[in-house]
């Protein structure tokens, strides 16, 4: 059980954003303007704590930032989605998990993005015993249903402009908690049967215009539809609209995430 709330797992989305985040550098427009703080998203990650293992889905540019905002001081894993910056630029953030933990950090992910890392990271994968003051991980590749704390986790390859990106679906005891799904342009058939009758599903939303590698609002309530998740948020969102006007034009059982936004299932 999560150690803050007693419940099966809590899940906090750390960032919201799209890989420039909200306000945009240099923009004046009504949204980037905001003084909602729903408005303000930093780039797009999620915290999970199930009360054994608490870990990340990505290391987001804003990885510190975020961790000091939701006071999180224990990270146990980091799962990854894909290797585009704003997903993994937060990884040397890691060396204070590491120091607290006196131990390796494994990380997991498609062997194709655990490679970039190493090349774009290789101080973090020496073989070098010592973990005080440095990040030191264990990569472990996926591509099957594994173990994580109390919790499987199943990868889901979804396609991502050039790039097949991983989701993940987290489940306990055969019951599916919760689908993270932050960078697609679709969802193929077999990963909607995986997720379907999901309870929680965060899922890219990015705009309401097309984009050819993310998913537009209506395609992922359209997904949310077909997989009758009981509760949908989108997640990795542009300035193109304010937090408020979203919520007021999406169905009552899907709402835009927000930095901050706390999930717990019980």
């Amino acid at each position: 059980m999560c150690r803050t709330t007693g419940c099966l797992l809590r899940a906090v989305v750390l960032g919201s954003g799209t890989s420039q985040g909200v306000p945009m550098i240099g923009c004046r427009c009504a949204v980037c303007r905001s003084t909602d703080p729903r408005d303000q998203r930093t780039r797009a990650s999620l915290y999970v704590d199930d009360g054994v293992l608490p870990f990340l889905i990505d290391t987001a540019t804003d990885l510190r930032t975020q961790c000091l905002r939701e006071g999180i001081a224990d990270v146990g894993a980091v799962l990854y989605t894909h290797h585009h910056a704003d997903h993994v630029l937060g990884l040397d953030d890691l060396r204070r998990f590491c120091e607290l933990r006196r131990e390796r950090l494994p990380i997991f992910g498609p062997a194709s993005t655990l490679d970039v890392l190493a090349r774009m990271f290789p101080y973090a994968f020496e073989p070098a015993a010592d973990a005080s003051g440095y990040v030191r991980l264990r990569p472990q590749a996926v591509d099957a249903p594994f173990p994580l704390g109390s919790l499987t986790v199943t990868p889901l390859p979804v396609p991502h402009g050039r790039i097949t990106t991983f989701g993940y679906l987290l489940e306990r005891d055969g019951r599916k908690l919760l689908a993270y799904l932050s960078d697609c342009q679709a969802v193929p058939e077999n990963i909607l049967w995986t997720i379907r009758s999901v309870e929680v599903l965060i899922i890219d939303g990015l705009r309401d215009e097309p984009h050819p590698t993310h998913l537009t609002t209506q395609e992922a309530v359209k997904v949310a539809r077909q997989v009758e998740a009981r509760r949908t948020y989108l997640t990795h969102l542009t300035h193109h609209k304010s937090h408020r006007h979203r919520e007021a034009e999406l169905p009552e059982d899907v709402a835009p995430a927000f930095d901050g936004l706390s999930i717990t299932l019980c």
